[in-house]
């Protein structure tokens, strides 16, 4: 991305047979356009990565702690928990390409056509975030309300970042400066992961959730149990997690309105030549056709698995396999300031050896770790650097997939020039995948405890369900990581054929600026681009 920068930016005259440019144009014309670059701000760049946040913040605390809260503070059963965490992540992903379908027939407003989304969905989404972590005084409809307040707040969620992640296109038609604007926003993200991590985690760690030592006591002795000695600790607990939600959606709307006051949505000059956009449908079935981005989705498909397994079983893995119950929140912040830290780095190494290279190096760093975390003993200062080390690929992980996407999207319109609206379906399309893989992946893992003998509140577990997040937290990922790795060697756009896509791109970009262009021309031009 660095290397041959100024090349890239050179006259696209050279690029294009004589006959397409017209006889009264003047080269000097075309020479002057390149070097009008839309260089965005700092300030710029910092507002739109803000708007990440509040997914990572949200998700991030639904992911570590909506498990165990399900189980050891709400009390449900582990079966109504795995059925809630399914549902909920299968609708979420449902919900991705609905959104980015509603979304592709919005008309530009004074506004934009993404941010209308973003202002309207934020109030709403808090109000169902913060009624996920509270407990009904009715146990009987706890599982229905769950299940209910979950899918609305992903679907209001979805209505946020779906628009949000589709806006990466629209800050900017530089990919050097959308590339440096991912990089900030994947540090913002990251840095929302370690608030959702810090507010969550040492707020609720403050509270001691009661549990019971005998983990064969009987249904009605710990109902007993409920009601006498450990009412008063398991309300404060509860009343822990209500504050940390409160905070958390507190951050979101500060985060959104920073968001909708710093950026402003641009468009593409060929876009606006186009006299009609294209139908959903048929957006749909080009964007799956399209070779990259279906080996993009492939490969990071299982990557992704691999760490939301992780993220979505660590909290009990801390607590029951390795012992460290009051130390899991503190684990958690360590990979998350340690993926913080390595977020630039990751940024200066895909932009010096590429983003298929660093992909390859970013990711694997995984396998060592999770590989030691499985063999390893009981020891805490062990336990420490592995985490700190697993943040170093876990910031590979969340910039990468995209870093990535525009590259693809940038190819798609070369082959497709006349396709309007279909960024939604690329953003939206590879979150229903990863999400709905996700779902499949926490429902069958909290069925698999359920299987094992989990016992709800109990302050040990039997070495079952022990062995089971072990292998849920360790070999799984690994396989799963290996095999994303294996798919990604099927994915075509290296380096190279990034700068190829620019200068076309370019090309394309001035043809349609120019006063004499016809749509025949632009038509031509982009048959032979």
């Amino acid at each position: 991305m660095a290397k041959g920068e100024g090349a890239e930016s050179g006259s696209a005259a050279g690029l294009l047979p004589a006959g397409i440019i017209q006889a009264g144009e003047r080269p000097a014309q075309v020479k002057k356009e390149p070097k009008k670059k839309q260089q965005l701000s700092v300030c710029s760049k910092l507002c739109y990565a803000v708007g990440g946040a509040p997914y990572q913040v949200t998700g991030c605390a639904l992911g570590f702690f909506l498990q165990i809260y399900l189980l050891d503070v709400a009390q449900v059963d582990p079966f109504s928990a795995s059925i809630i965490l399914f549902v909920g992540r299968a609708w979420d992903a449902i919900t991705d390409p609905l959104v980015g379908f509603f979304i592709s027939k919005s008309s530009w407003t004074r506004l934009g056509r993404l941010m209308p989304w973003i202002i309207f969905s934020t109030p709403l989404a808090v109000v169902a975030y913060f009624l996920i972590w509270f407990v009904p005084d009715f146990p009987q409809g706890q599982s229905l309300w769950y299940l209910l307040f979950y899918c609305l707040f992903e679907t209001l969620v979805t209505c946020f970042h779906v628009p949000y992640s589709a806006l990466t296109m629209f800050i900017s038609t530089e990919q050097s400066e959308r590339d440096s604007a991912t990089a900030y926003r994947m540090t913002v993200e990251v840095l929302g992961t370690v608030l959702g991590t810090a507010i969550q985690g040492q707020i609720v760690g403050q509270a001691d959730t009661p549990c019971l030592q005998d983990r064969n006591i009987s249904a009605v002795a710990l109902e007993g149990a409920n009601r006498t000695h450990s009412t008063t600790s398991l309300r404060e607990t509860q009343n822990a997690y209500l504050l940390a939600a409160g905070v958390i959606a507190t951050i979101y709307i500060i985060c959104a309105v920073i968001l909708i006051l710093g950026v402003r949505e641009q468009r593409e000059p060929y876009e606006t030549q186009q006299a009609e956009p294209m139908s959903f449908f048929r957006g749909l079935r080009l964007v799956m056709s399209h070779g990259p981005y279906v080996k993009l989705i492939a490969g990071f498909l299982f990557t992704s698995l691999a760490f939301m397994l992780v993220e979505g079983n660590f909290a009990l893995f801390c607590t029951y396999t390795l012992g460290f119950r009051n130390e899991f929140q503190n684990l958690l912040l360590a990979i998350m300031l340690s993926a913080t830290f390595t977020i630039p780095i990751w940024q200066w190494f895909l932009t010096r050896f590429g983003k298929k290279t660093a992909v390859y190096v970013g990711i694997s760093s995984a396998v060592p770790f999770l590989t030691l975390v499985a063999l390893m003993e009981r020891n805490l200062i062990i336990t420490y650097v592995v985490a700190v080390a697993a943040g170093i690929s876990v910031a590979a992980a969340f910039l990468l997939p995209w870093s990535m996407l525009p590259d693809v999207i940038d190819d798609f319109h070369l082959k497709q020039p006349h396709s309007r609206g279909t960024e939604p379906i690329f953003f939206s399309f590879y979150v229903f995948f990863t999400k709905f893989a996700s779902g499949v992946s926490l429902g069958i893992s909290t069925l698999s405890l359920d299987f094992a003998g989990y016992q709800t509140r109990g302050c040990t577990q039997p070495r079952r369900v022990k062995f089971t997040l072990k292998m849920l937290v360790t070999m799984t990922p690994i396989v799963l990581i290996l095999l994303g790795l294996l798919l990604f060697k099927l994915y075509p756009i290296d380096e190279e054929k990034r700068r190829q896509n620019k200068k076309a791109l370019q090309a394309l970009r001035e043809e349609a600026s120019s006063s004499g262009c016809s749509d025949t021309d632009s038509t031509e031009l982009a048959s032979i681009l």
